[in-house]
């Protein structure tokens, strides 16, 4: 009983030193508001407002239906220029795209000889890009049909296929950035907040006075790992039901109690990690080159950013390591397919048991770090 007593008392202490900094406050608070919405908006999901320009070699009924059918919100109102003007156009990034009509253009397409048509696309925003350049062959493709058939008709097929998207079916890319967004975060402050507080009482000499206590490494390591956990669960929660429900929309399907539930086991795992990184630095500049090297991968392959099928095959057996992959794994089930216990118990289970080998191994060299300073 003493020694969670102690635990207790010494958590305390860590929450009145991490709340009495207005700094690391400003930064969090930061961090779970306003850097997620960013985040999570910050990628664009269709094309808005692209600059286009035609160079309309052919002055024909049918080249005018197809500028005509360029309109705002996708693009902006297109722009008449001549061949000569491209080049230099697009060299000034006038324009992202480009449409050039050939001349006698409606008179091929009258004798199905299939003319072609240039687009120049100014690919440094690759998104947009893409996405623009799939909307201009729709929208061209459309009004040739409607130029040969003379009418909007379609052609019907033998098979019909139905499409219908499960979990999100407008496919809105938002809600998986704000997931993603959370994450980062979590991963990214639990870890430095952690660390940094062990650094800091090493740095200060304290260190020294909670060791010649009857305190164990246990209850030093277990007080900074709830006290700093508890402070970013917090936020979690606020960041949760304020930006990405109520701000950005995003359903919470399943359940936010097991949200929560699994949430708190990821802090533990990310604040063993914080612990055994801040036992491995001497100083707080190792300790920002070690944050380097582990929060990055830690965040780039979790699959929020990209799906874990479509990393490198070489690079797919690491992830089962990373305690972010099964946090990520289990967020998405439980917000978009509303998984319960019994599907997502894998994640938590890998999340747990990872955890439990980082905090281990932060006691195992806690004390011996100390030594070793000395």
């Amino acid at each position: 009983m003493k020694t969670w007593i102690n635990i207790f008392w010494l958590g305390t202490k860590e929450l009145r030193t991490v709340l009495s900094d207005l700094f690391v406050v400003g930064l969090i608070v930061y961090s779970f508001s306003v850097d997620v919405f960013l985040q999570a908006t910050a990628i664009s999901e269709s094309v808005n407002n692209a600059s286009i320009a035609i160079v309309d070699e052919d002055h024909s009924a049918l080249s005018r239906s197809i500028a005509n059918a360029l309109y705002p919100p996708y693009f902006k109102e297109p722009e008449l220029i001549s061949a000569a003007e491209v080049d230099d156009a697009m060299d000034q990034d006038r324009f992202m795209f480009v449409i050039t009509i050939p001349p006698k253009f409606e008179q091929d397409v009258r004798q199905s000889r299939q003319p072609s048509l240039q687009i120049d696309i100014d690919a440094t925003a690759v998104t947009q890009a893409s996405l623009g350049n799939s909307y201009i062959q729709s929208i061209v493709n459309k009004e040739v049909n409607h130029f040969v058939n003379r009418s909007d008709a379609t052609a019907s097929y033998p098979v019909t296929l139905v499409v219908r998207r499960a979990f999100n079916p407008n496919g809105t890319g938002m809600w998986f950035g704000a997931i993603n967004a959370l994450l980062n975060q979590i991963t990214m402050l639990t870890i430095i907040l952690t660390g940094a507080a062990l650094l800091r009482e090493r740095e200060h000499g304290t260190i020294e006075h909670l060791l010649v206590m009857p305190l164990t490494s246990f209850q030093i390591a277990l007080s900074k790992v709830w006290a700093n956990g508890l402070i970013i669960l917090v936020a979690f929660s606020i960041s949760m039901w304020f930006v990405v429900e109520s701000l950005l929309d995003v359903p919470i399907t399943g359940s936010r109690l097991l949200l929560l539930s699994g949430t708190t086991i990821y802090l533990f795992t990310a604040a063993a990690i914080g612990i055994f990184l801040g036992t491995i630095a001497r100083t707080m500049a190792q300790f920002a080159l070690l944050l380097m090297m582990v929060i990055i991968p830690m965040m780039l392959l979790s699959g929020g950013l990209t799906p874990i099928e479509s990393q490198p095959e070489i690079i797919q057996p690491v992830t089962w390591f990373l305690p972010s992959r099964h946090y990520m794994a289990f967020a998405q089930a439980v917000v978009f397919r509303g998984a319960d216990i019994s599907i997502v118990w894998p994640q938590l289970l890998a999340i747990t048991g990872l955890g439990s080998v980082f905090f281990i191994a932060s006691l195992a060299l806690f004390r011996k770090s100390i030594a070793t300073e000395k």
